[in-house]
């Protein structure tokens, strides 16, 4: 009986450091994220979860008024917060904003800015395709670059957003995108490959079928104007989700937070989709 009971205390003793090993090791305690498009959206969920995780700030984005706001809320956490202005749009830009970081890298940098603009294929000019690569594409090129030279030998751990987009083209007029995201995982596998041994983890999260004020926007669009090669695209989209709803930008946040944390320690150069099930179908 005796035997028995202190099976039980053991058992229960195990759990607990388990438990609190776990907290640990999804803690974000002591590190810096930078975090850019952080102002709405999945980015801001993202701040949000990594604010609640315990980790200081640095929040990027080109609306001012959204930073303000985001970085309020992450305040309330407790942590430091910063928030810099930039568009990411050239390398310029990108340089200028790690100056603005200075020589104190943060420890993990989620390259989350994007846009995604509608146009025919037969209709983009040279202006347009490079504006788009240039923020989807060039600016995490850069991001990665500037973050991995300052860290040096300290490395660290890169998180880049794409899109399910990139591997299966379902909404028209989206060319110009797919081919952005899709180098932001050709770069994502280039980075794990040559910096793995050298201290940096870099991976990779394919988001689809997210709830965030710009598929909202679309969805309204395409309702009110009465858009029928839109709403028949949506109909389409939406069969192939097998857990039959779409996400809200807290469940990209989650996924995000898990791949930066120590809990995904042994996790490189992959691609995570958070999509519902869509690529599934």
């Amino acid at each position: 009986m005796n035997k028995i009971v202190t099976l039980r205390k053991t058992e229960k003793l195990n759990l607990k450091e388990e438990i609190y090993s776990s907290n640990e090791i999804a803690s974000l305690k002591g590190r810096t994220t930078l975090i850019s498009g952080a102002a709405s959206g999945i980015g801001k969920a993202i701040a949000i979860r990594f604010a609640k995780a315990g980790s200081d700030l640095i929040l990027v984005d080109i609306n001012e008024k959204g930073l303000d706001e985001i970085k309020e809320v992450t305040l309330l956490y407790g942590n430091k917060v910063r928030a810099l202005s930039s568009d990411l749009s050239g390398k310029d830009a990108v340089r200028d904003l790690w100056e603005k970081i200075s020589s104190d890298a943060p420890d993990t940098i989620v390259n989350n800015a994007g846009i995604y603009p509608f146009k025919d294929y037969l209709e983009i000019d040279r202006n347009f395709y490079e504006n788009t690569l240039e923020v989807n594409l060039n600016s995490v090129f850069w991001m990665c670059q500037n973050f991995i030279r300052k860290r040096g030998s300290r490395g660290g751990v890169i998180v880049n957003i794409s899109s399910i987009e990139a591997l299966i083209p379902f909404k028209e007029d989206m060319a110009h995108y797919c081919v952005s995201k899709a180098g932001v995982m050709a770069l994502t596998r280039s980075l794990a490959r040559d910096y793995g041994r050298k201290g940096f983890r870099v991976n990779c999260v394919l988001p689809g079928a997210i709830r965030t004020p710009g598929t909202e926007s679309l969805v309204k669009k395409a309702i009110t104007k009465m858009q029928l090669s839109l709403i028949r695209t949506g109909i389409n989209f939406n069969s192939r989700l097998t857990l039959g709803r779409w996400g809200k930008p807290d469940e990209v946040a989650k996924v995000v937070l898990f791949v930066a944390s120590d809990m995904a320690s042994y996790v490189q150069g992959t691609m995570i989709p958070v999509d519902g099930g869509f690529l599934s179908c």
